[in-house]
């Protein structure tokens, strides 16, 4: 079967997180503007929270790429639920030394409390998916930033089970405190269209209406991460029909039947 601009577009969606694929939206470009300004504050840490779905890896990546060459920072996407192999990681990148066997917090504790910063600007450590690190780990995470020599954006999501924020030693030490929302509406079809002009699929972009629009965004609440995967699937049912029945689909306007089809087989609608 030959490719159709709906494969091109379906492609578009899958579920990645890479910083050349931000999509610059009003208020997201605010909040990420005022996340990149508070690196640049003398806090200890930065609390960046919201509902899975809500862009925060999203939001890491392209500030990890935004100031990786200005000054030392690394992004952790994935949990280092082993301490030692965590202050391993640690004492590799910010000091550059390695460690063979055990290190333990109070080993590396002596290791950053006898450095002296070389760099003029404090290195920064970006925790993503931070729920998933223990109370106790969490503790120590803060312990080290109030040695001011390492500074840490805390990437979680926003649980009634695990609201670190609520906690007493976390709210005094955040400098800055960040909550990422589903996109609105108007937010939502500029997202989707910006993601396939971007992509140079301009006749898909321009099939989305405000009805279709309104209907994906009652079906996803406006998550990206939904959205993704319903717009994904979406295209993979057109896909699907232009290379078998072309004549059932219309190639002006996206079908609220098809995207409702797309909604079913994703779990966003009980069939």
């Amino acid at each position: 079967m030959k490719p159709s601009i709906y494969e091109d577009s379906r492609d578009v969606f899958l579920d990645t997180v890479d910083a050349k694929d931000y999509i610059q939206l009003e208020r997201i470009s605010t909040i990420y503007q005022v996340l990149k300004d508070s690196i640049k504050k003398p806090f200890k840490m930065v609390l960046l929270y919201g509902k899975p779905g809500t862009g925060k890896s999203m939001f890491l990546s392209k500030l990890h790429e935004s100031i990786a060459s200005e000054q030392k920072a690394y992004l952790y996407k994935t949990p280092i639920l082993d301490e030692s192999e965590f202050y391993k990681t640690l004492a590799q990148d910010l000091y550059e030394i390695r460690y063979d066997g055990e290190l333990n917090f109070t080993q590396f504790m002596r290791v950053v409390e006898n450095r002296e910063l070389v760099e003029a600007i404090v290195p920064v450590i970006m925790l993503d998916e931070a729920q998933l690190y223990s109370t106790i780990m969490m503790e120590k995470i803060r312990l080290l930033s109030d040695t001011r020599k390492v500074k840490f954006v805390i990437a979680l999501h926003k649980t009634e089970k695990e609201d670190i924020i609520a906690k007493e030693h976390f709210q005094t030490r955040i400098w800055e405190s960040i909550k990422l929302e589903n996109a609105l509406p108007s937010e939502l079809k500029i997202y989707i269209q910006k993601k396939l002009m971007k992509a140079n699929c301009i006749d898909t972009a321009s099939m989305f209406t405000p009805k279709s629009i309104n209907l994906i965004h009652k079906l996803t609440d406006g998550n990206y991460r939904d959205t993704n995967k319903l717009i994904y699937t979406l295209f993979d049912i057109y896909h699907y029909y232009a290379q078998n029945t072309p004549n059932k689909i219309k190639r002006n306007e996206i079908s609220a039947k098809i995207i409702e089809m797309a909604a079913i087989h994703t779990g966003l609608i009980n069939a």
